[in-house]
């Protein structure tokens, strides 16, 4: 499977691979490097998101991608919570390259308030969710939630920030070896 990779400035996106860093639940980087990327499938409707969010001076920025299933497996081993981590056994959309994490950002690239942080495993994280969350950023997460599902993009309840194709599950699992240069440590 040939993936995509999203960059740009082919995509006018931000990246923020967050975990190729220690800003996420396991506290220390999982990636080796900070990859973008997508199926084309994925890519295709990636690129509409962008230009459906460009006319409002928004741009969208990227925490996470294509995830390697072996990582998927170190994010389980950290925290096995089904309510916001796919079990590894049965495959993430991440390790189809057919799901995004995701924000928006103003032009200059600062990120909008969403109410809490990426991967907050809270009910707070619940897109239904609005009390304890300020109307700006329910406000916030509703533009992102408009923008993407205008591109073709299913969202996740549980996670403001997650967006996968509509048939995600029929995409094949995807690992580290599928990548023209792997993101995992060696």
């Amino acid at each position: 499977m040939n993936l995509v990779e999203i960059r740009p400035p082919a995509y006018d996106v931000v990246l923020d691979i967050a975990y190729a860093t220690p800003r996420n639940i396991t506290g220390k980087p999982v990636y080796a490097r900070p990859g973008c990327y997508l199926h084309p499938a994925a890519a295709e409707k990636l690129a509409l998101a962008v230009a459906i969010a460009r006319p409002f001076g928004l741009k969208l920025k990227i925490f996470d991608a294509f995830r390697p299933s072996e990582a998927q497996w170190v994010l389980w081993k950290a925290r096995p919570d089904p309510e916001f981590l796919s079990d590894p056994r049965k495959g993430s959309p991440h390790s189809r390259g057919v799901a995004l994490d995701l924000t928006l950002a103003d032009a200059a690239g600062r990120e909008l308030d969403m109410g809490t942080g990426f991967d907050a495993f809270t009910p707070l994280s619940h897109h239904a969710v609005t009390d304890g969350i300020a109307v700006e950023a329910q406000k916030n997460r509703l533009v992102l939630l408009g923008i993407m599902t205008s591109a073709g993009w299913d969202f996740y309840k549980n996670e403001w920030w997650h967006y996968q194709l509509f048939d995600a599950r029929s995409y094949p699992l995807l690992s580290d070896r599928d990548l023209p240069q792997p993101m995992m440590p060696r």
